[in-house]
C-alpha cells in the first residue's frame, strides 16, 4: 500500500503525481474501516480527500500553514501528517480528536469545531507573518455552508481590504452556489488563473490607467467586459467585489486539476478564492445516496452502511425527541409558536415541525447570531420563537441574548440541546457554560429538567412566560419514566423535594436529579440522612427551600452537569450569603475549571464524579468529613470540663 510509506507530508510530495488518485482510494478505504467502527463525521471527509492530498502535495506543509474550518472535513489530512497509526482511536477517550487540534500534529495550525472561522485565523496569521518578517504561505479551506455566515464575511471583507495573499479555498459539496461545472468552466477557471493571463491582466491595467483622460473609463468598460464574459461561466462575481480574484468552479476530485491550479495561484500577491466542487460522501456508495445521515453517524456495518439497532424500550425517548414531539403538540392549539433553528433541523428534532408547519419554521443556517435576532424580530410583532440551538453554538448569539432578547424583555424561549457532556465531539461542542453565560442576564428564566417527561413541562412553561427564557437539556435518552399525558406549566422559581433528610440537602440541576437519588438511597445505608432536592429553575432561584434545607441540616451539597465557575452551585453559594447563612457548610459537585476532553459520556461522567457512584462517595467524604470536625472542637473542650 502506498500508505504504509506516508508517515510525513514530505514522504507525500516523494511520491510521484501519477500515483495520487491510487492513494486517494487508499485514503478513503481507511476513513471508512476506521469512522465504521468509531463513528464519527464521514461524507464530508470522504469528499475533501483529494482536495487535502493536492494541498499537501502543492504547498510545503507544515511551513506553508493549511487552516480547516470546522474539522469536519480533515479526516484525510490526519492520515496524511503522520497520525495514521492512531487514526484507529478516533474520537475514543484518549485519542485522536475529530478535529484539528494543535497539540496533536505541527500540521495541525488552529483548533476548530464551530464553523466558519477559518478565514479570520488564516488572515492573521498572514498579518503576523509579514509583521515577523517570515515567509509561507496560509490556505483556509472553507466549506459552502460555514462561508454563508458573517463571521466568514466579515474575515472576506478584510482579507479584501488588506489585499494580502490569502488563497481561500471554498469546498462546495452541496452546490449550493453553483451548479456550473463542466468542462468548458473548469478550462476557462484554470486559463485564468494561469500565468500568461494574470500577467496580461496586470499590464492591461497599468497600460490603460496610463492613458490620459480616457484611461480610466477605459478601464472601467474593460472590467465590466470581463465580469460579463466571466459572469456566463463563473459565479464569482461576489468575491471579485470582495477584492478577491475568483477562480473556479473546478471539480475537487481530479488532482490533476487541483495541483494545476495551485501551482498558478499559490505564488499570487493578492486574494485568491479557489471555488472547487466535490462530493459528499465521494467513493461510499451508501454515504454518497444519504450524505446528512452519514456526515455525523454513529458506528456501521461498512459494507451495506447498516447502523447497529439500538437495543432499548420503544418507551425511552432521547430529550430531543421529546422536544420535537412537545412542539408539535404546542403549536397545533398556538399558531403564535414558530421554531427558528441554525442549520441543525434534524439534530434539533424540528425536521417533524418543518414538514407539518412549513410557514411557521426557519432555518437561518450557520448564522446563530443572526438567528437570535430573527427570533427577536418575530416576538416584538406577537408572535412566541423558540430557536432551537445546541447549547455549545448558543454561545456564538451571546451579545444578542444580552441587547436584543433580554433589554428588550421579548417573548422568545432557546431550546438548548445537547446541553452539558456530549460525548466524543469533545471540548469544542460539550455544552458546559451556559447556566454561567445566561443566569446573570436580568429578565431572563433558565430552566433545566431532571428528565425528559419535566422537559416537555418546561417547554410550555417558557412558551407560556411573556418573556425570555431558556430549557437546557442534555444530549441522548432520558431515563424512560412515565409520560404525562397532559403538558402543565411549572410555577416559576418553584423547586421539588423529592425525598427529605437532616444530615444533608442535595440540590441537584437537570440531568443530575435521578443520580443524586440513588446517591441518596446508598447514603440511607450508610447511616447518613440525605435530603434531594430538584431545583428546576436556576434563575430565578427557589430561594426559600434552599435556605429552609439549609437550616434544618446545616450541609448544603449541589450538583450540575456544568462548569463549577459561575455556574448552578455558585447561584446556590450566592443564595446562602444573601440569607447569611454562613455557618452552612457547603460542596458544590460539578465540572473543573478546564476544557473537558473528548470521550463517551457515560466515561466523562464517571472520570469527573458526576455519576451517582461519584455523587454518593463525595457526599460521603464531604458529611464524615464535616461530623469530624465538630467532634474535633467538642471533644477537648468536654475534657476539659471532666
Amino acid at each position: 500500500m502506498l500508505l504504509d510509506n506516508i508517515n510525513s507530508t514530505k514522504d507525500l510530495r516523494e511520491l510521484p503525481q501519477k500515483e495520487l488518485p491510487a492513494l486517494a482510494s487508499e485514503v478513503r478505504k481507511e476513513i471508512i474501516d476506521v469512522v465504521s467502527k468509531t463513528g464519527g463525521h464521514l461524507a464530508s471527509s470522504l469528499g475533501v480527500v483529494d482536495l487535502a492530498i493536492a494541498l499537501h502535495y502543492a504547498f510545503e506543509t507544515p511551513k506553508d500553514r493549511i487552516v480547516w474550518d470546522v474539522g469536519h472535513q480533515a479526516y484525510a489530512h490526519k492520515i496524511l501528517t503522520g497520525r495514521r497509526a492512531q487514526f484507529a482511536t478516533l474520537r475514543q477517550h484518549g485519542g485522536l480528536s475529530g478535529f484539528p487540534k494543535r497539540d496533536e500534529s505541527p500540521c495541525d495550525h488552529f483548533d476548530v469545531g464551530h464553523a466558519s472561522t477559518s478565514i479570520s485565523a488564516a488572515l492573521g496569521m498572514i498579518a503576523a507573518r509579514d509583521i515577523k518578517g517570515e515567509d509561507f504561505r496560509v490556505i483556509a479551506v472553507i466549506g459552502d455552508g460555514s462561508i454563508s455566515a458573517g463571521l466568514a464575511f466579515e474575515g472576506l471583507n478584510q482579507a479584501g481590504h488588506l489585499k494580502k495573499n490569502l488563497i481561500v479555498v471554498l469546498n462546495d459539496n452541496e452546490m449550493s452556489i453553483s451548479q456550473n461545472v463542466g468542462a468548458l468552466s473548469s478550462y476557462l477557471s484554470r486559463l485564468m488563473a494561469g500565468q500568461f493571463y494574470t500577467k496580461l491582466r496586470i499590464e492591461t491595467k497599468h497600460f490603460l490607467q496610463g492613458i490620459p483622460r480616457v484611461g480610466e473609463s477605459m478601464l472601467n468598460f474593460a472590467k465590466k467586459a470581463e465580469g460579463s464574459v466571466k459572469g456566463l461561466v463563473t459565479p464569482g462575481m461576489l468575491f471579485e467585489e470582495l477584492g478577491f480574484q475568483y477562480v473556479g468552479p473546478i471539480d475537487g476530485h481530479n488532482i490533476d486539476h487541483l495541483l494545476d491550479t495551485f501551482k498558478n495561484i499559490k505564488n499570487l500577491e493578492w486574494p485568491v478564492l479557489l471555488h472547487v466542487i466535490t462530493k459528499k460522501g465521494k467513493g461510499c456508495e451508501f454515504a454518497e445516496c444519504n450524505p446528512s445521515q452519514y456526515h455525523g453517524t454513529p458506528p456501521f456495518d461498512p459494507e451495506t452502511g447498516k447502523v447497529a439497532a439500538q437495543k432499548r424500550s420503544q418507551s425511552i425517548f432521547s430529550y430531543t425527541e421529546v422536544f420535537g414531539q412537545t412542539m408539535l403538540r404546542l403549536a397545533e392549539d398556538n399558531d403564535k409558536i414558530i421554531a427558528v433553528t441554525a442549520a441543525m433541523s434534524e439534530g434539533t428534532g424540528l425536521d417533524k415541525f418543518a414538514e407539518k408547519y412549513p410557514g411557521r419554521f426557519f432555518d437561518v443556517g450557520i448564522a446563530e447570531p443572526h438567528g437570535v435576532i430573527f427570533a427577536c424580530g418575530l416576538a416584538v410583532e406577537g408572535l412566541h420563537p423558540v430557536a432551537a440551538i445546541y447549547s455549545t453554538f448558543t454561545q456564538r448569539a451571546y451579545d444578542q441574548i444580552v441587547h436584543d432578547l433580554c433589554l428588550q424583555n421579548l417573548p422568545v424561549t432557546l431550546a438548548l440541546d445537547r446541553a452539558g457532556l456530549v460525548g466524543e465531539d469533545g471540548p469544542t461542542h460539550h455544552g458546559v457554560f451556559d447556566l454561567a453565560y445566561l443566569r446573570h442576564v436580568p429578565n431572563m428564566v433558565v430552566m433545566a429538567p431532571k428528565d425528559e417527561n419535566e422537559l416537555q413541562h418546561m417547554i410550555k412553561t417558557g412558551v407560556e412566560y411573556q418573556g425570555p427564557s431558556a430549557v437546557r437539556y442534555p444530549r441522548g435518552k432520558g431515563f424512560g419514566v412515565a409520560m404525562d399525558q397532559e403538558l402543565k406549566g411549572l410555577e416559576l422559581g418553584k423547586a421539588e423535594q423529592l425525598c427529605d433528610g437532616n444530615d444533608v440537602v442535595i440540590v441537584a440541576i437537570g440531568n443530575m436529579v435521578h443520580p443524586s437519588l440513588d446517591a441518596s438511597k446508598r447514603l440511607a445505608a450508610e447511616g447518613i440522612s440525605a435530603a434531594v432536592v430538584n431545583a428546576r429553575f436556576v434563575k430565578p432561584l427557589d430561594d426559600e427551600m434552599v435556605l429552609r434545607m439549609a437550616r434544618k441540616t446545616g450541609r448544603v451539597v449541589t450538583v450540575e452537569e456544568h462548569a463549577l465557575f459561575g455556574g448552578f452551585g455558585s447561584a446556590v453559594l450566592e443564595c446562602l450569603d444573601a440569607g447569611r447563612l454562613s455557618g452552612v457548610k457547603t460542596l458544590r459537585i460539578g465540572l473543573p475549571d478546564k476544557y473537558i476532553e473528548h470521550g463517551p459520556q457515560k466515561a466523562l461522567r464517571q472520570k469527573y464524579g458526576l455519576d451517582a457512584d461519584g455523587i454518593y462517595a463525595s457526599v460521603k467524604e464531604f458529611v464524615e468529613k464535616s461530623r469530624l470536625k465538630v467532634v474535633a472542637t467538642v471533644a477537648p473542650f468536654k475534657a476539659k470540663d471532666a
